[in-house]
């Protein structure tokens, strides 16, 4: 028999974050501080903490197949597969894209094997491992994610009628491709330095020009935006070249390894593969590597899928991906007890209301913002209350 551990979790204070949303998920007042991320897992950057042994991390160390269970172990070694996340963002963050685990582990031995230091700036490939990911909106949620069709992209920028945009627009609409694209991205990121800001200023004024009757408009509005937190950016252009997603609260999107993308602004619970490897190409004072990224990208997407959300029992439904790392659901708990199986490691995390869990002779209640890990020992748990319950596991 397992047993339930109450986690104790690092908040990361990056500079986009919110100074109320994780706050006021765990009933306190705003914090002085931006706060970006809430983690929950074993990630070595910030494992969470537990009363039986320093940290999660430390308890999958000295007993993993207690912690993790023989399949877990098996398929992805001594290591919790995923990290749940609660990211609340008031800012942009970085244009970015995860690698695949073939260019993970490519990468990652590459770099060991030039000896590049794993924290230096200049690092790509921190670890050899895929970082596919699911956001669930828990507010209003907007961000980029792929690129667009490349003939939505070719009338974008001939209605917006930038003349240092014209040849794009002209290639875009002429061979409507994959190159083309690529092309495009190629050569904002190569901009010369002296004459990026000029570029974007054109951009901003030509969007704020064509105003709200285009089709357009949303884009041309958060171009506008993100160039008023990155001036002089040409991830300011690359926004251009996006898709906005827009999620309403509950709504989810799977960010599958190579797709460039992007959070702009609002609350959501965040499962990622457990892995450090971030490619930037903009809208950062970070390392941006244009070689590997361009390497790394794919361009053909097209309009964004949403992900469906899965009856599992009439209170539980699952947003099932490819990704054999994180499977992630959502219970909406009305009162009555439900019994969750265990068997493999599990954080149960509460965003609304009080659940009350119960293993055996062990009983504990939770509130907003707080969590529970369920080792695979364990042989399940009963939850009730009135409450809402997102629950992370493995997806094998």
């Amino acid at each position: 028999m397992g047993c339930m551990d109450l986690l104790t979790n690092a908040i990361q204070p990056y500079a986009w974050g919110s100074h109320s949303a994780i706050a006021g998920l765990q009933g306190r007042e705003p914090s002085a501080q931006p706060e970006a991320e809430l983690w929950m897992g074993a990630h070595p950057g910030a494992p969470s903490r537990l009363n039986r042994a320093p940290t999660l991390l430390d308890a999958i160390e000295r007993a993993p197949r207690e912690e993790l269970g023989d399949a877990v172990v098996e398929a992805f070694g001594v290591r919790l597969p995923y990290l749940l996340k609660v990211l609340a963002a008031d800012r942009p963050l970085s244009l970015q894209v995860h690698p695949s685990s073939g260019q993970a582990r490519a990468g990652f031995d590459a770099e060991e094997a030039r000896g590049l230091p794993r924290d230096a700036p200049d690092r790509n490939y921190r670890d050899p491992y895929s970082k596919p990911e699911l956001i669930v909106a828990l507010t209003p949620f907007v961000g980029l994610c792929g690129f667009r069709d490349a003939t939505e992209l070719a009338e974008l920028l001939d209605e917006l009628a930038v003349p240092a945009l014209k040849e794009f627009a002209d290639n875009l609409a002429a061979r409507p491709d994959e190159a083309s694209v690529r092309g495009m991205l190629a050569s904002l990121l190569r901009w010369p330095e002296h004459q990026r800001a000029a570029l974007v200023a054109e951009v901003v004024h030509a969007c704020e020009r064509r105003g709200p009757g285009s089709r357009f408009a949303a884009t041309y509005e958060w171009a506008v935006r993100v160039a008023g937190d990155y001036p002089g950016d040409t991830g300011v252009v690359v926004v251009l070249m996006l898709n906005l997603v827009s999620l309403a609260p509950g709504e989810a999107v799977f960010l599958r390894p190579r797709t460039l993308h992007a959070y702009l602004k609002g609350v959501g619970v965040e499962i990622l593969a457990g892995s450090d490897n971030v490619l930037r190409g903009g809208l950062t004072p970070k390392h941006i590597d244009v070689d590997e990224l361009l390497g790394v990208l794919e361009f053909s997407h097209g309009p964004v899928q949403l992900t469906p959300a899965e009856v599992v029992t009439p209170v539980e439904q699952a947003w099932v991906t490819p990704t054999p790392e994180f499977r992630l659901s959502r219970l909406l708990l009305t009162g009555e007890a439900v019994r969750l199986e265990g068997g493999s490691p599990q954080i149960l995390l509460c965003t609304q209301g009080t659940v009350r869990l119960q293993e055996g002779g062990e009983v504990r209640e939770i509130g907003g913002g707080e969590s529970i890990f369920l080792p695979a020992s364990s042989a399940g748990v009963q939850v009730s209350g009135e409450a809402t319950v997102f629950r992370a596991k493995p997806g094998l």
